[in-house]
């Protein structure tokens, strides 16, 4: 497995650090503060292709290369979680619409999702349904139309998105839709005040015998949770992974920095062994987090059978790890992290975020072992 960046990765790493640094970290602390993305973030977001992000060229598509999609998320995520998290969520929808949907599906909505005309966003959640991905949310046909009704909530992005990849029963059988969000019998409450990524603009949506058209089904009755939502979470855990490792790039950076300038008893923290040996943690987390990124990345790249796989232990670590970081990194800062002047505060409320969201860290535990063991069995007996 190649481990060093290519020339062109190089660029595009390069490439991406710089547009957040210039778009996106100028906007990190208004969006937490005031629980929302800018209308201008969008657009730049749209304008330099990030929204077309890891979707088919023959749509407008962009970053076809794995690792350089990861990269682009990876520098998204240092500098701002929330921003991130926006363009997962539409690469999630979008990512599953262009694996399951239909050829007229494809023609119609991806050229205005990958142009930003659009954004796009994942709803499967509900009031009593989390990790079981069960739906209680119900689809019946009307004549050419469906009226779905249920309730969906903590969606991330529900609170802007244009259209939603919505998971509602047929029957007994789990199955996916468009949504637009000018549908009738449909409306949405934003949810403020959350622990992190308060700028995920997240909404309850309710479908009151919400109509849409039956060419607005995606894939076949029975498909929803077993095809679409799997495709949609792979690309979202995998996505999500290389922010991880952003963000807790970003809590060790500010670490390294803060513990060279301040002072105590006469010398740079830096040279305190106790304060080496969290920096030290905190280094190796980081790098290992990275290398399963990129590992993921070779196995998607190479289409390898083990992707998803390679995803969930990436995503797994990687949260994990920046649970540490981040944690250690207000040590360290002390009560200067717990205030407003450094955004260590930022930074661990948006870790925890992570742990919970694209399958928790205890689904993750349980999926990856049972893989693992299943892929044992399977050596044992070749």
């Amino acid at each position: 497995m190649k481990i060093a960046l290519s020339e062109a990765q190089e660029l595009a790493r390069r490439t991406f650090q710089r547009f957040a640094k210039e778009e996106v970290a100028p906007h990190a602390e208004l969006v937490d503060r005031e629980e929302r993305i800018p209308r201008s973030v969008v657009e730049a977001l749209a304008r330099e292709g990030y929204l077309a992000s890891g979707l088919p060229e023959e749509f407008g598509g962009r970053h076809a290369d794995p690792i350089v999609r990861g990269l682009m998320h990876e520098a998204l995520g240092y500098e701002s979680a929330s921003i991130q998290g926006l363009v997962n969520v539409h690469h999630m929808a979008t990512s599953a619409l262009a694996r399951w949907g239909t050829a007229a599906q494809k023609q119609a909505w991806l050229p205005r999702f990958t142009k930003g005309e659009l954004l796009a966003a994942f709803a499967l959640t509900e009031p009593n349904v989390g990790s079981d991905a069960l739906v209680e949310t119900t689809a019946e046909v009307d004549g050419d139309d469906y009226l779905l009704t249920g309730t969906k909530q903590w969606i991330t992005c529900g609170a802007l998105a244009d259209v939603f990849v919505l998971f509602a029963r047929v029957g007994d059988a789990p199955t996916a839709f468009l949504v637009p969000a000018d549908a009738e019998g449909f409306s949405r409450t934003p949810i403020q005040g959350i622990l992190g990524c308060r700028g995920y603009m997240l909404a309850r949506l309710v479908l009151d015998r919400c109509r849409i058209p039956k060419a607005h089904r995606i894939g076949t009755q029975g498909f929803g949770i077993s095809h679409v939502m799997s495709a949609g979470l792979d690309n979202g855990r995998y996505n999500l992974a290389w922010s991880c490792v952003g963000q807790a790039q970003a809590c060790l950076d500010a670490s390294l920095a803060y513990t060279d300038q301040r002072k105590q008893f006469g010398a740079p923290l830096k040279d305190f062994q106790l304060i080496q040996r969290l920096l030290t943690r905190m280094i190796v987390g980081v790098q290992s987090a990275r290398m399963l990124c990129w590992r993921a990345g070779h196995a998607r790249a190479e289409r390898m059978h083990t992707a998803s796989y390679e995803a969930m232990i990436a995503k797994y670590q990687a949260s994990t790890v920046l649970n540490e970081v981040a944690n250690q990194a207000l040590q360290i800062h002390g009560a200067n992290g717990c205030g407003s002047e450094y955004p260590i505060q930022r930074y661990l409320r948006d870790a925890r975020i992570m742990e919970i969201i694209e399958g928790s860290t205890q689904m993750l535990e349980i999926m990856i072992a049972k893989l693992g063991s299943a892929d044992a069995a399977a050596s044992r007996s070749a």
